[in-house]
């Protein structure tokens, strides 16, 4: 029992860690990105979310917040995570390789007047970075979710929101904390607007 106490408290600690160091470096980032995305759905646009594993699962999460609501109901929001269609997933893999899965799927579905989010904790997920570069090739806006150091998503990403961390379960926490504060934000905007 005293083990488990020490582990829940080092975890508490390194997550109250990872949210002070985030929070205080990414706020002008946040809104560029809640600017873009406001933009995109003013003009008929959409958000296109992708990533690998446990970024694939915040891909989906951000996506059904966006789709369905986050707190308040409101009109639905067009956003797509590229991660559910598994006869797409395996057929770009079989036939182009899983490096080209996001890439197609951008090709196919994105249009200027949307927005690209790659999330990759590494920032060097090689999936994820062709998708953000079909979708600059492509004219849509690039937005990247990553922790370390960034990585190669740098070069590929209008905005970049970089949690400053080395623990992969640190920052996919405070990834999917970003992803709520911005469905928070969009629902806020439209609050004002219809108000």
């Amino acid at each position: 029992m005293i083990e488990f106490q020490r582990l829940l408290l080092a975890e508490f600690a390194a997550h109250r860690d990872a949210l002070d160091a985030t929070e205080g470096q990414l706020a002008a980032e946040l809104r560029l990105v809640l600017d873009m995305w406001e933009q995109a759905f003013a003009v008929g646009g959409k958000i296109l979310l992708f990533g690998n594993g446990g970024s694939a699962a915040d891909a989906q999460h951000i996506a059904a917040e966006l789709v369905v609501r986050y707190r308040a109901n409101r009109a639905a929001l067009p956003a797509i995570a590229l991660t559910t269609d598994t006869s797409v997933l395996t057929a770009a893999g079989n036939d182009y390789g899983y490096e080209s899965v996001f890439a197609r799927q951008v090709e196919a579905l994105g249009r200027p007047g949307d927005v690209a989010v790659g999330i990759s904790t590494s920032g060097r997920s090689p999936n994820v970075l062709r998708g953000l570069a079909a979708a600059r090739a492509a004219g849509l806006r690039t937005v990247g979710f990553c922790g370390h150091d960034g990585g190669a998503m740098h070069e590929h990403c209008d905005a970049l929101l970089c949690v400053p961390a080395e623990a992969t379960a640190r920052i996919q926490e405070m990834h999917i904390l970003l992803g709520h504060v911005l469905c928070a934000a969009v629902d806020a905007h439209l609050r004002s607007e219809a108000g």
